[in-house]
């Protein structure tokens, strides 16, 4: 069996990984088995997707929302204690907020931008997310992005 290194998953990974959302959910699930049966070797994440995480468990529809002591279980025991969990350096902040204003980065996509330049600064070269047009940018800088499915079918020929 050989094993996956490095890749860097989204929050809407982490979240259809660990929530059964719908039948959808089912890829995103088998790449979080992989993670915990250890074939992702060091998968790494952001903090504020750990964040993102939490604040959308917690408003999910009532059949499918978290406590807010599951949901912070749940990134305890499944992300941090099994991912590297990753920030952008202090140093990094104003020129990347700079970079925002001038590539007129208005809404959400602040926020897909955040977690994609973590990704590219700790030198991931796949990211997994199931949000694949939000993360584009991140191709012209090398960075391989695939969706959960297409990234569960390479777990499994592995």
């Amino acid at each position: 069996m050989a094993l996956v290194a490095g890749a860097f998953l989204d929050t809407s990974v982490l979240l259809a990984g660990l929530i059964e959302l719908s039948p959808a959910s089912r890829h995103a699930q088998e790449v979080m088995t992989a993670v915990a049966e250890g074939r992702v070797r060091r998968p790494r994440t952001a903090w504020h997707c750990c964040l993102e995480f939490y604040a959308v468990a917690t408003r999910l529809p009532e059949e499918y929302r978290l406590s807010p002591a599951d949901a912070q279980r749940l990134i305890e025991e499944e992300i941090i204690e099994r991912f590297q969990v990753l920030q952008l350096p202090s140093e990094a902040h104003v020129p990347f907020l700079r970079g925002l204003a001038a590539g007129g980065v208005i809404g959400g996509r602040a926020d897909d931008a955040h977690i994609g330049e973590i990704a590219r600064q700790a030198g991931a070269k796949l990211v997994v997310t199931d949000n694949l047009r939000h993360f584009s940018f991140l191709v012209p800088a090398g960075v391989r992005v695939v969706d959960s499915a297409t990234f569960a079918k390479e777990l499994a020929k592995s």
